[in-house]
Formats: structure tokens, sequence, C-alpha cells
């Protein structure tokens, strides 16, 4: 259950992340994207996860130890709810990423591998957006 909770877990967002990248001019695109319930699936497989280790997981991000971290990210429902929280919150970065930068006009070809990175390594991503966006000046109506 817990391996296919984490697979699951990526593939909820996948169409969101395929819009974005791959059609982020189409209207549907915008629509979809500009909704902040697009992260509600991988926060209820988070919620499935997390539900019940909760008192380990509540320990772990109580009183930051990284010991005791190390120690809940070892076990699979540990790790599982971690990754769906990671996934979760990518999401969240790469939408706020995507529609800012339609709001300033980057471009989507400029901006479709910056976030294929976002999805893999987020916090460079959002780094590289940010040096990337001071440079963008948003289009006046």
């Amino acid at each position: 259950m817990i391996q296919s909770l984490f697979q699951l877990t990526f593939l909820l967002t996948v169409p969101c992340w395929g819009l974005m990248i791959f059609a982020p001019t189409w209207s549907v695109t915008h629509r979809v994207v500009s909704s902040p319930w697009i992260m509600v699936p991988p926060l209820v497989v988070y919620l499935f996860q997390a539900l019940p280790v909760f008192g380990d997981l509540w320990a772990a991000v109580s009183r930051p130890d990284l010991a005791v971290l190390q120690t809940f990210l070892a076990t699979p429902a540990g790790a599982a709810a971690i990754w769906a929280q990671v996934i979760a919150w990518d999401l969240f970065i790469g939408r706020w990423m995507y529609l800012d930068s339609r709001e300033r006009g980057l471009h989507p070809l400029l901006m479709a591998p910056l976030l294929v990175f976002t999805i893999l390594l987020s916090p460079i991503g959002v780094l590289i957006y940010l040096g990337l966006r001071t440079t963008a000046r948003v289009p006046s109506h």
C-alpha cells in the first residue's frame, strides 16, 4: 500500500506539470493552474501516508533533531509521507513560477526547461527563477 501511494503521489501531479510545460499558452492550462486546488491530490495522499504515523511525524518536526528525522525518513511510511509533502510543495512552487512568468511575459521556451528542473530540484529551480525574474518586467496593462 505504501509503495502504491508513493508512486501515485507524483502521478497525480503529472497532468498539471504537463500542462505548464507542454501547453503553457492554452487557456485550459491557465484555468487549471490558476486554482490552488491542484495541490489537493498529493496532499490527500500525504494525509493517507502521514496520519498512520502521525506520532512519529510530529516527533520529527515539532522539535527538529537530525537523528529523529533520519530515523523517521528511514521508514517506508516516513519517507513516503515526506515525499508526498515535497511533491505537493514542488507543484505549489511550479504553479507560482508558471503564473508569475506568464504575468511577466517570460517566454514558454525559457520556462519549460526551468519547470522540468524545478520538478527535479525545486530549491535550485526556484532560485534560478528568482534570479531570472529580477530581469523581467511586468508589462503595463
